[in-house]
């Protein structure tokens, strides 16, 4: 493929990276999940980055060591298990000298949110009202409602906002 061709392709390898991400972070936010074909993808799409970038074996393993660590939080319950399988796959579809950005990025990031979510639990759902009638107020309405409850934090968002600083 001449050079022009491959600069494209990688470009839109890195745009459907980006889009995963938000697939990812948007699927956590409504459901608390994340689809096991996304960090699939994910990490299918980042080995075709790698390979392009000539860091396939530094990415695999960069993706090897964040999956490994990511999982022993999961062992401690500090993370989900979708969590640990897209933060797996960011690092492999990252470049490897940024692995380092990412997890700081990622951490700041999911200590915003989980700043945001403890003042956030204070306002709990007012008993008695209405169901509003906007997506965006009813969206408000369940993530106070999971609030209260003690729900667990959306960390796609975080890991989303790390991979996307790098990447973009």
């Amino acid at each position: 493929m001449p050079a022009d061709w491959t600069s494209l392709f990688h470009f839109g390898l890195i745009l459907l990276a980006g889009a995963l991400m938000l697939i990812a972070a948007g699927h956590d936010v409504v459901a608390r999940t994340i689809p096991n074909k996304v960090p699939l993808l994910l990490a299918l799409t980042g080995v075709l980055l790698r390979y392009i970038d000539k860091s396939l074996l530094m990415g695999l393993a960069c993706g090897a060591t964040v999956f490994v660590l990511a999982a022993i939080c999961w062992r401690r319950g500090w993370l989900g298990g979708g969590d640990v399988k897209l933060l797996g796959a960011v690092a492999i579809a990252i470049p490897p000298v940024h692995t380092a950005t990412f997890m700081l990025v990622m951490s700041m990031t999911g200590f915003f949110i989980a700043i945001a979510f403890l003042i956030g639990r204070s306002l709990g759902v007012p008993p008695g009202k209405p169901r509003p009638a906007g997506f965006a107020a009813r969206a408000w309405r369940v993530e106070r409602w999971r609030l209260g409850r003690g729900g667990p934090l959306p960390y796609a968002c975080a890991i989303a906002a790390g991979g996307l600083f790098v990447l973009f």
